[in-house]
């Protein structure tokens, strides 16, 4: 009788094991990957890997002039893990895995899919690292929950690290972590954004993928410094009462070398069947979300950012692109499901264990979908049977919202279902408006660039495109470099154009809104019933001859405000709206103040309502309406 070799496991437990192999492992970074220790009395450090179909693995790097045959790992059995450990190093040393399958010869060197730290790019090795950090982030951590809810104003600042602001004396060379904390917390906090929206900093090799085609998952990128430097973003941040959200990317993973592609001589991270492991629009891998590890990989990576670097919230990239099978696919180059439907639903499945384990462990957290079909119930619970996520973004109101605005105004008439159509479904799910990065890319243009008419009215239906999307139900994003009307597209390789804002129309728009979000935190109406119907009523939609519309927003306790908003360059006098209650009105907000670049046509003087049926109701006012912009009504006591 055969006898088998007995392991003798000393970083690694039983149990780890146990929940490892059954996917519920949810604290694998701190077993898996390279961590500072001891063994027999000596200090050095034990390394850890899952490459099951390896016949042989070892660590290599500078401290072995990376011999392959100098620092092999031992097997640990049916998890198909690899654990060792290599005396005499620490942090700041340089490795690898080295890795023979048992399959066609097959040889590599992969870095570390749990690395704490890379090389900054191109070179491509893991580097051993420590988390520790002190935070001073308490009185933040402890209000977070309500900073962030349904019923909190929240308006998201979207930023690439790499090109918020550059140093052109230096050569052109992007800010530090610890460069970018302050100035960015300073900017943050005086234009009265709620949050920062980080796009991907998990470690990327290549530039133009601006992040989102991740290797490192558990190491912010080298770029802009250590893993220290960038908690202390994160804790700057937080100490200037701004809020974190990260750019999360478990729907594909790139073909590098060094990467997760083909680990272990198998396709063990993606599918082998190019029909569910290919993605074809972006040259990339898609996960096997429904193998066990592969899951526990992605839904403990979730939590780490969460727990170590206190993230107050994930948004999850490209949701459309995991929930569907056929997703950019043509016939014949996808699978069903088991029962012949083109839904995912091992990806299914993921995405609500990932929102019941993070909202499980963060009650104060968000999780936000960047969904872009009409899947049902994203937002919604997953005991409901929806996906569990806090949000989702709003792509059909933003789609909608820049075709219309990119009509000459005398066209608009036309396409007037655009700026109504968002309030049929407005309350399906609890929604993000976003103006991201992805509407400034390709050749799409600047937002102020995609405006019709001349230099004045292409600010103008800018402001009021602002002032609609913060009136309107909904949490806000804005991608920098939005708020102050640069000309030219997002360049992932250059600096904002931040020398426009000595120009009064560039600065005007600046200054408006950090205008809308003082007054939208200022004022209840505009936030607590963002995801309610009660929050929100027409009071004529259907103004299309003229391309004008006004509606209420309503706090809890009954206060309201009135919205009035004209889409024509042309100044309209004695318009009458109806209004919802009787009594004294004042204008308390104006898109078309001078301060903000505007002409100056304003409502200066309070406005009494009569007893003149309009729409349905008793009581109306007259009012001037200013060319191409909003004007905000708030009762008198």
């Amino acid at each position: 009788m055969k006898k088998t070799k007995k392991i003798f496991r000393q970083w690694l437990s039983d149990f780890d094991m146990h929940l490892f192999m059954e996917g519920a492992h949810y604290r694998s970074w701190e077993k898996l990957g390279a961590h500072v220790g001891e063994k027999d009395g000596k200090k050095g450090v034990w390394f850890a890997v899952w490459a099951p179909n390896a016949a042989y693995t070892s660590v290599i790097g500078d401290f072995n002039q990376w011999n392959e045959t100098a620092n092999p790992l031992e097997n640990c059995g049916d998890s198909g893990i690899w654990e060792g450990f290599v005396p005499d190093i620490g942090p700041g040393t340089l490795y690898k895995y080295a890795i023979h399958s048992r399959y066609n010869g097959y040889k590599t060197q992969k870095a570390d899919p749990y690395a704490f730290f890379f090389e900054t790019r191109p070179k491509s090795a893991s580097i051993v690292w420590q988390l520790n950090y002190d935070w001073n982030d308490e009185d933040w951590m402890a209000q977070r929950g309500q900073r962030q809810h349904v019923a909190a104003p929240v308006s998201i600042y979207e930023c690439h690290l790499g090109s918020w602001m550059r140093i052109p004396e230096e050569g052109n060379r992007w800010l530090t972590y610890r460069e970018l904390a302050h100035r960015l917390a300073d900017y943050v906090k005086e234009m009265g954004f709620t949050h920062v929206e980080l796009m991907p900093i998990t470690e990327y090799p290549l530039d133009a993928s601006w992040g989102y085609q991740t290797i490192g998952y558990f190491a912010p990128t080298s770029r802009f410094g250590t893993p220290q430097d960038f908690m202390y973003l994160v804790d700057t941040l937080h100490n200037n009462g701004i809020g974190v959200l990260l750019d999360w990317v478990p729907a594909h993973f790139p073909k590098d070398g060094h990467g997760l592609g083909f680990f272990d001589g198998t396709c063990l991270y993606e599918h082998a069947d190019p029909r569910k492991g290919e993605h074809m629009d972006w040259g990339t891998k898609i996960f096997n979300y429904g193998r066990r590890e592969v899951a526990n990989f992605l839904l403990s990576n979730a939590l780490f950012w969460m727990n170590v670097y206190h993230i107050d919230g994930l948004r999850v990239d490209a949701v459309a692109s995991m929930l569907y099978l056929d997703y950019s696919r043509q016939e014949g180059e996808w699978i069903p499901n088991e029962y012949g439907g083109r839904e995912n639903l091992e990806a299914i499945a993921f995405l609500k264990r990932f929102n019941e384990l993070i909202y499980g462990e963060h009650k104060d957290a968000m999780t936000v979908a960047e969904e872009s079909t009409a899947w049902p119930m994203v937002s919604k619970p997953t005991y409901l049977g929806g996906l569990g996520f806090g949000f989702k973004w709003n792509m059909g109101w933003m789609h909608d919202m820049l075709l219309y605005m990119s009509k000459d105004p005398i066209y608009r008439k036309f396409y007037h279902n655009n700026l109504t159509f968002s309030l049929l479904y407005a309350f399906h799910e609890n929604f993000i408006l976003p103006f991201s990065h992805d509407e400034v890319v390709h050749g799409k243009g600047s937002m102020i660039a995609r405006m019709p008419g001349d230099e004045w009215q292409k600010f103008a239906n800018l402001r009021l495109l602002y002032g609609y999307m913060f009136t309107h139900p909904g949490k806000k994003l804005l991608f920098m470099g939005n708020e102050f009307g640069q000309w030219s597209e997002w360049n992932f390789d250059a600096s904002l154009d931040w020398h426009l804002l000595q120009y009064h129309t560039h600065k005007g728009l600046q200054n408006m809104v950090k205008a809308l979000n003082s007054l939208l935190k200022a004022t209840p109406a505009l936030y607590e019933l963002d995801c309610e119907p009660g929050g929100f009523e027409w009071l004529d939609c259907n103004d299309s001859e003229q391309s004008v519309i006004s509606f209420v927003r309503k706090a809890k306790d009954g206060s309201n405000l009135v919205m009035a908003l004209n889409f024509t360059p042309v100044v309209r006098h004695n318009y009458r709206i109806a209004m919802p209650s009787a009594g004294v009105w004042r204008e308390i907000f104006n898109t078309d103040e001078k301060e903000y670049g505007g002409s100056g046509v304003l409502n200066p003087f309070p406005m009494t309502t009569e007893a003149v049926t309009m729409h349905g109701r008793p009581q109306s006012l007259e009012m001037t309406l200013p060319p191409l912009a909003m004007s905000i009504l708030k009762k008198i006591d």
